[in-house]
C-alpha cells in the first residue's frame, strides 16, 4: 500500500502525540473549582487535553452560549439570603435568580448563594460586587458560567445594602424572602429584637420606615383615591380634605414599618416593640429581598 507524505506525517504525529490520561480525581478537582457536573467536567478535560485552565475556559464560553440564548427568560425563582457581619454593624441581602424553582431549591445553589452573599459584604455596590473575584474569575463569570452548568439563566436580582449601630437579619423559609433591620444602638436584647423586625419586614412588605420615607407621588395617589371613594359614598366636599387625612394616617399604619402592629402582638406597634426592649431604641432602616 502506498502513503502519500501526509499520510505518513499523520501516522507520525498520532503515533508520538499522547494524549492526557483523564483520572476521577481531576474530575472531581473541576467540579469542586466549577460547581459543573461530573460528566461536563470530564468532557471539558477531554477536549482540553487535561489542561484545567482551558477545561474551565471551555465551560465558560458554554456558559455564554446559554446565556445568550436564554436571555429573554424569566429569572424569577432561586435563592433570598442576608448576611451580617461579625460585629453586626453591616449587612448585605442579595438574591441569586434562576428559572425554576427546582434549581432554587438546589442545596448546591442555595450554597452558591450563600458564598456570594458573604463575599457581597465587602461592597458597597452591585456594580462593585460583580466585578470582584470569586475563586480566580470574576462574579459576572461565575454567573455565566453556572448558566452553562445548570442549563438555566443565572443572574443576580436583588443587592441590598445596610449599616447601623446594630443590624440583625432575616431569611423566610425556603430562601423566598430575606431582610435586613437596623436599630438605633446594641442594647441587651438587640439582635432578638432585630431579627422579630425583620420578620415583620418579610412578613408584611412595608414600602418605607416611616411616614418620611414614603414617596409625595404615592401620598397624592392615595389622597385622590380616598377623595374619590368619599364622594361616591355621598361626602360633602368641604369634609374631604379632612376625612381623607385620617385615611392617609391608616395608609401610614398599614404600609409603614414602624407604625405596623407588631405581628406578634397587634396591641402594640413595631416601634412601640422595639421601646419594650429598651426605651431609646429606634428602628433606623431596613431592605429587603424577594423572588417572584
Amino acid at each position: 500500500m502506498e502513503f502519500k507524505s501526509w499520510d505518513f506525517l499523520f501516522l507520525t504525529l498520532k503515533k508520538n502525540t499522547k494524549m492526557a490520561t483523564i483520572t476521577a480525581a481531576d474530575v472531581n478537582k473541576l467540579r469542586t473549582l466549577t460547581g459543573a457536573g461530573m460528566m461536563d467536567c470530564k468532557k471539558a478535560l477531554v477536549e482540553a487535553d487535561g489542561d484545567f485552565d482551558l477545561a474551565i475556559e471551555n465551560l465558560r464560553k458554554k456558559g455564554q452560549k446559554v446565556a445568550a440564548n436564554r436571555s429573554d427568560r424569566e429569572s424569577t425563582e432561586g435563592a433570598a439570603i442576608a448576611v451580617v457581619n461579625a460585629d453586626k454593624t453591616a449587612g448585605v441581602v442579595i438574591s441569586l435568580n434562576c428559572e425554576t424553582d427546582f434549581v432554587g431549591k438546589n442545596e448546591g445553589f442555595v450554597k452558591l448563594a450563600t458564598d456570594l452573599a458573604n463575599l457581597a459584604l465587602n461592597f458597597q455596590t452591585k456594580e462593585e460586587f460583580l466585578a470582584a473575584d470569586f475563586n480566580g474569575i470574576t462574579v459576572a463569570d461565575k454567573l455565566i458560567e453556572q448558566t452553562g452548568v445548570i442549563g438555566e439563566k443565572i443572574e443576580i436580582g436583588s443587592f441590598e445594602r445596610l449599616e447601623g449601630a446594630f443590624v440583625g437579619s432575616y431569611i423566610h423559609a425556603g430562601n423566598k424572602i430575606a431582610t435586613l433591620v437596623s436599630l438605633s444602638a446594641n442594647v441587651p436584647g438587640a439582635e432578638e429584637a432585630a431579627r422579630n423586625v425583620a420578620m415583620q419586614a418579610a412578613a408584611m412588605n412595608p414600602i418605607a420606615l416611616d411616614e418620611a420615607g414614603v414617596d409625595a407621588s404615592i401620598i397624592e395617589k392615595e389622597v385622590e383615591i380616598a377623595k374619590d371613594q368619599l364622594r361616591q359614598e355621598g361626602k360633602p366636599e368641604a369634609m374631604l380634605d379632612n376625612i381623607a387625612k385620617g385615611k392617609i394616617q391608616r395608609f401610614y399604619k398599614d404600609n409603614t414599618l414602624v407604625n405596623q402592629d407588631y405581628i406578634k402582638d397587634g396591641a402594640v406597634s413595631v416601634s412601640g416593640y422595639v421601646k419594650s426592649v429598651d426605651a431609646n431604641l429606634t428602628v433606623t432602616g431596613f431592605k429587603r429581598a424577594a423572588l417572584g
